[in-house]
């Protein structure tokens, strides 16, 4: 299988970064021998089983991101993803704002 990885940010857990790679909290739990998987922290580099490597489908804006870091990172047209987000003012992105990525 293949899979990515993921760096685990303050206030994840597995069952929500499950839900943006599209799979359970059971299976990166067992794929990456996590035993308890409450005990998860900030900076834990996660291998993310997937059968097909695709961008999440949401991302949370971060301190510094614009549109076009945000599309460039993932392979995406800023255009696109300005029009998915349905954005009047794409410079007016803030940090803790969810965008959706595709449809």
């Amino acid at each position: 299988m293949e899979g990515i990885t993921y760096t685990v940010r303050q206030g994840n857990t597995l069952f929500a970064i499950a839900q943006l790679f599209g799979t359970t909290a059971m299976d990166i739990a067992r794929y990456n021998g996590i035993v308890y998987p409450y005990t998860i922290y900030p900076g834990q580099i996660l291998r993310i089983p997937v059968e097909e490597v695709r961008p999440p489908r949401f991302y949370f804006v971060r301190p510094k991101d614009t549109m076009y870091t945000i599309a460039n990172r993932y392979g995406l047209d800023v255009n696109e993803l300005i029009g998915i987000n349905n954005l009047e003012n794409p410079d007016a992105i803030y940090p803790g704002q969810r965008l959706q990525l595709y449809i």
